[in-house]
């Protein structure tokens, strides 16, 4: 792995003394992730950040955000092989930030199984976070499951408002989305403001493709879904998802038929403070 960048970064930042709206600025020469451990970010300094880790290594977006911001630095997981690059990695570079699942209740055993394997590799337990309702309560409020009639309000409410709930207390979280995934994740940041959860968001595998994550995933020998071996590329709800044929759109098979793509996650959000990817 990529060891991180020893030459400090040089922000602009307002100065604290002065009102909200006074523009002279001041230039801090220390590196970037000193900064913000007792303060907010800015949408200038989410800006610059953005810039200055734009091209940089994963490994060194994660040590910059967990510098940054640890112990209120979060990682949501689907356990997908991008996740679990991830957490291959903090692993190494801080194992203590709490990384969360959202179990919806609806996902695949081999999914579950994949948490048991991951603890037993890194040493890090997995976080499940559920909905307010068990999948019986949640169908029974609605005379039926609402994965077909309604999957928008399916994911919102199994998916959306739990990590509502966990991101309380919390200033920043990791996702593992990739650029080139959909047309909403191809207009992420690797820094950026998400709006949708009150958090700065940090994108480390942004410009990853798909043969970046399994080329780590097979020289780490990071665990993965064994779905993977059998025709599912991208993995969710098991009511949702299905297997692809070869060279397919690697999320053809996730609410495969409709336009749907996204379980809301990832959406854009525009707000005065900025946009949520």
């Amino acid at each position: 792995m990529n060891a991180p960048a020893e030459n400090p970064f040089e922000l602009s930042l307002p100065r604290a003394s002065k009102i909200p709206n006074n523009k002279e600025t001041a230039t801090f020469a220390m590196p970037l992730g000193t900064l913000m451990n007792d303060t907010d970010f800015t949408p200038e300094m989410i800006a610059e950040a953005a810039q200055r880790l734009d091209g940089k290594p994963a490994e060194e977006i994660l040590r910059w955000a967990a510098t940054t911001f640890y112990p209120k630095l979060t990682m949501g997981t689907a356990f997908g092989p991008e996740g679990n690059c991830i957490i291959h990695m903090l692993a190494a570079i801080e194992p203590r930030v709490r990384i969360f699942n959202l179990e919806t209740g609806y996902q695949f055993k081999q999914t579950l199984q994949l948490r048991e394997r991951i603890k037993d590799r890194y040493g890090i337990e997995v976080e499940y976070i559920k909905p307010e309702l068990t999948v019986a309560e949640y169908e029974l409020k609605h005379g039926q499951p609402l994965y077909n009639k309604d999957p928008d309000q399916c994911c919102f409410d199994r998916k959306v408002l739990p990590l509502r709930r966990a991101a309380v207390g919390y200033k920043a979280w990791i996702s593992a989305i990739r650029k080139d995934q959909t047309a909403h994740r191809g207009q992420a940041d690797v820094v950026q403001w998400d709006a949708k959860f009150g958090l700065v968001k940090i994108n480390p595998l942004l410009t990853w493709t798909k043969k970046d994550v399994w080329s780590f995933v097979l020289k780490h020998d990071v665990p993965y879904n064994p779905l993977h071996d059998e025709g599912y590329p991208s993995i969710g709800c098991w009511p949702c998802t299905e297997p692809v044929e070869a060279g397919a759109d690697e999320r053809s098979g996730r609410w495969k038929g409709q336009a749907k793509k996204e379980c809301g996650l990832h959406v854009i959000e525009e707000q005065q403070q900025g946009s949520g990817i």
